[in-house]
């Protein structure tokens, strides 16, 4: 009886420590910068606003709607300058805020806004880093339902080579955080009509605004250059 007692006490123990570490490790994690607010301030075009773990940003006049997968412990908001670039070319967009900061607790996240906005027919989805390739995981799960991927600093673990759906693939060419191994290995799992851009001078962090990302490479153009780029490239794909 001394020896189970022992036995369960430990176990106690390590699940306790494993919980403060998970808690820890959770917690720290990247924070929108204050200048995101102005982008998730509506404008005459598009109207902004947060339901059930979502932020929207909606156009009068959709043409298309796309869900975006934040990157691993990034607060959700720190891509709203993205959002709100695509949403001024007519694109509903909608941010889906991770549990924990992290798109592998909720792989799923982009049933919720394919059911609110049932109205819209052509649904494109993407994500940056970790949150791409979950967003990668859900398009092969529903290829059916997804005319497009767009992969930010990403790559795809799933297979989607015999889907017909569009890919754009970006990353910076100062990336640092990216592993560049692994994104050539995964490669053939894109479909052969995937369209590869490299902006010159951008790195990992930039895609979102949450300031340097440890292990990043120093960008040699603004964010705003390297938003610009992206958010033409997603609008290419899409229209």
């Amino acid at each position: 009886m001394k020896k189970t007692k022992k036995i369960i006490l430990s176990l106690c123990m390590l699940m306790a420590l494993c919980i403060v570490a998970f808690g820890v490790y959770t917690l720290d994690y990247y924070r929108a910068e204050e200048s995101v607010q102005y982008a998730l301030s509506a404008s005459d075009d598009v109207n902004i606003y947060s339901q059930q773990d979502m932020v929207v940003f909606s156009p009068d006049s959709p043409v298309a709607g796309f869900v975006f997968y934040p990157g691993g412990k990034v607060e959700c908001t720190a891509y709203a300058p993205l959002m709100k670039q695509l949403a001024e070319n007519d694109i509903l967009c909608v941010i889906t805020e991770m549990p924990f900061n992290l798109a592998v607790f909720d792989i799923k996240a982009a049933e919720m806004p394919m059911e609110v906005f049932a109205d819209i027919d052509d649904w494109y989805i993407g994500g940056h880093s970790l949150g791409g390739s979950m967003a990668a995981a859900f398009a092969a799960e529903n290829a059916d339902r997804i005319s497009g991927l767009a992969l930010l600093a990403s790559y795809s673990t799933a297979d989607l080579s015999d889907s017909n759906i569009d890919v754009v693939s970006v990353y910076g060419s100062e990336d640092g955080v990216l592993n560049m191994e692994k994104y050539d290995q995964y490669s053939s799992n894109l479909p052969d009509n995937t369209q590869e851009i490299v902006i010159s001078g951008g790195n990992h962090a930039q895609f979102g605004s949450y300031g340097r990302q440890k292990g990043d490479g120093t960008a040699t153009i603004t964010a705003e250059a390297q938003l610009a780029q992206t958010a033409a490239a997603i609008t290419d794909m899409i229209k």
